[in-house]
């Protein structure tokens, strides 16, 4: 009898425990999406910020059309991102058309003295070290996760409940690692 009871309550101490396993990966599952959204926010700000600064680049420099629809591409195709390989690729792009964009500002220097192209720059700066915060938050989260995932004995609790690895939100290549360069 003495064995019976014993082995009951092995089995509810196991039991609690593939339960406190399965809260931990839900918790952790949460916090991913969670910090996801607080990327996805620092995003939008982004997008909500490059088509004023398109419109003051424009007004001095009108015949760089190419660049101009090069930005507004990289934008939506950004926008449009529904995974986050996809919205890594997307971010690369429009990393690349940003510096462009800088580039063809810097042949400009009423541009440069503009008042609200400084303050769009500016305002661009704030916004790229937000995103950089989340992006950090977000795969801090993303690697408390996977670790647990890939853990013993959590591994097997999220095997049987079809836990998956989430994905690291990086940028691919050194050069497009860099910030746009924003210059007073």
């Amino acid at each position: 009898m003495t064995v019976t009871y014993a082995l009951i309550g092995l089995v509810v101490l196991v039991a609690f425990y593939g339960v406190g396993i399965y809260n931990r990966l839900v918790k952790l599952k949460t916090l991913v999406a969670e910090a996801w959204s607080g990327i996805d926010v620092q995003l939008k700000k982004r997008y909500d910020l490059i088509p004023n600064l398109v419109e003051t680049v424009k007004g001095y420099a009108s015949h760089e059309k190419e660049t101009f629809e090069n930005v507004t591409k990289a934008r939506s195709q950004a926008q449009n991102a529904t995974t986050v390989e996809g919205q890594q690729a997307a971010e690369n792009q429009l990393n690349k058309s940003l510096i462009n964009l800088f580039a063809v500002a810097e042949q400009y220097p009423e541009l440069k003295a503009n008042e609200n192209f400084l303050s769009l720059q500016n305002e661009l700066s704030v916004v790229e070290s937000d995103i950089e915060k989340s992006r950090r938050y977000y795969n801090g989260t993303t690697r408390d996760y996977n670790i647990l995932i890939d853990s013993f004995p959590s591994n097997i609790i999220a095997g049987i409940t079809k836990f998956t690895k989430a994905v690291f939100f990086e940028i691919d290549t050194e050069a497009e690692r860099q910030n746009p360069q924003v210059k007073f």
